[in-house]
């Protein structure tokens, strides 16, 4: 009897440390549930705002600053320049070098931007789209470090990657080291489009990367020196100031246009795709404040589309595509874009185009597209899903040697 009873206390023993066991992985899991939550709420922190990290590497050093008009610290009253706050803790800063559009983000794509003067501060800005894509000796011989900060939109064409494969080279040649000031990529959630091909490399496109890469500026800083990429493999001295709650899956409304033609979240979601327009007789909304959110030409169907604009001359298009003239074609501004490359658009204009012949403005669509291939496959009808079968393999590839640079998940 007594056996009975014990055997039954340890039963019930047995079953409540089940239930108190349970719970409490439960409770734990919530817990864990609730973390992950409150981590993703957290405001995502970029590398400039973070003066405590790099400030002490910046004391008593003569220093060179990349930027343009989106290298801020942000504050809850109003943002800050990069260069106002470094001179302000008293960093000696003593030379701009400006990329594409120039150090106040003004200049229209592809125009030479030349050296100059900041207003504000008198410093000397050092163009790096103009005479020279990269500093020369002369200009980096009196620096001690150089501070990369701009804000990419995560496309092979825009050029800032560009600029900043030049100034890790210059840096490396001159034993200068080279800070960034990592930013997040509002298209850095996904990998697509051609992989570009080493005879069409360009400052459109110098390596062997997508049309969109899927990266920060930090992570491709690695890559370039992880891939050799640099003139006859020499690597560059890099300190990366990270993100503080960010993944590749985060959303991220740009507060400053990155440059002139991509006012908005829209623009920048559809940049990717309206891109490779820019290779084309089409326009994609320059001289008009839609950019990259509509694209039409005077040569496609009125009577296949229901829209149609007139380019202008405005801010950061002096000369637009079909300046002055109507253009037939489609109003994307109200579209719910979805963060992802596509052909449709281009393949659309190309199909409803009265004169086909008028599309493609090939060698510069080439050098945007990365490779000959893709104006003969829209060119021979192809669809989109045909299209992109034709380049997953080397797509694939890139992939993985992407996760070997990846900062953020």
């Amino acid at each position: 009897m007594r056996f009975k009873v014990f055997k039954n206390t340890v039963l019930l023993f047995v079953l409540v440390a089940i239930a108190c066991a349970s719970k409490t992985k439960n409770e734990s899991t919530t817990n864990d549930e609730l973390n992950e939550l409150e981590q993703k709420e957290q405001p995502i922190i970029v590398g400039a705002n973070q003066t405590e990290r790099y400030l002490p590497l910046l004391k008593a050093k003569r220093v060179g600053i990349v930027a343009n008009q989106t290298s801020v610290i942000f504050t809850k009253s109003s943002n800050v320049h990069l260069v106002d706050s470094l001179l302000k803790h008293q960093i000696t800063v003593t030379k701009v070098f400006s990329p594409e559009h120039g150090f106040r983000g003004k200049a229209d794509a592809g125009e030479n931007v030349k050296d100059g003067a900041d207003t504000k501060t008198g410093l000397p800005i050092f163009s790096l789209h103009g005479k020279h894509k990269k500093p020369t000796d002369e200009q980096l011989k009196d620096l001690d470090v150089v501070v990369f900060d701009i804000q990419d939109v995560g496309v092979r064409f825009y050029t800032y990657i560009s600029t900043l494969h030049y100034v890790m080279e210059a840096c490396a040649e001159n034993d200068v080291p080279l800070l960034i000031f990592d930013r997040p990529n509002p298209n850095g959630n996904y990998v697509d489009g051609p992989v570009l091909e080493k005879e069409h490399s360009s400052f459109l496109g110098m390596h062997t990367i997508p049309l969109v890469h899927g990266m920060t500026i930090g992570e491709y800083a690695q890559m370039i020196n992880g891939e050799r990429w640099l003139k006859d493999g020499i690597t560059c001295d890099i300190t990366i100031i990270g993100l503080k709650n960010y993944d590749h899956n985060s959303s991220y409304s740009l507060p400053i246009r990155p440059s002139p033609n991509l006012p908005n979240d829209q623009a920048i979601t559809l940049y990717p795709s309206l891109g490779l327009f820019e290779g084309t007789n089409i326009n994609a909304g320059r001289g008009t404040e839609f950019q990259f959110q509509r694209y039409g030409a005077p040569f496609l169907d009125k009577e296949h589309y229901n829209f149609s604009y007139t380019p202008i001359p405005n801010f950061g298009s002096k000369y637009p595509k079909h300046q002055n003239e109507i253009c037939y074609g489609a109003d994307l501004s109200q579209v719910e874009a979805e963060r992802k490359f596509t052909l449709k658009y281009i393949i659309d204009a190309y199909t409803n185009a009265k004169d086909k012949s008028k599309v493609f403005n090939t060698s510069n669509f080439t050098k945007h597209a990365g490779t000959a291939k893709l104006q003969e496959q829209i060119e021979a009808g192809m669809s989109e899903a045909e299209i992109k079968k034709s380049w997953q393999k080397d797509l694939n590839s890139y992939k993985t040697m992407r996760t070997k640079y990846l900062l953020y998940n």
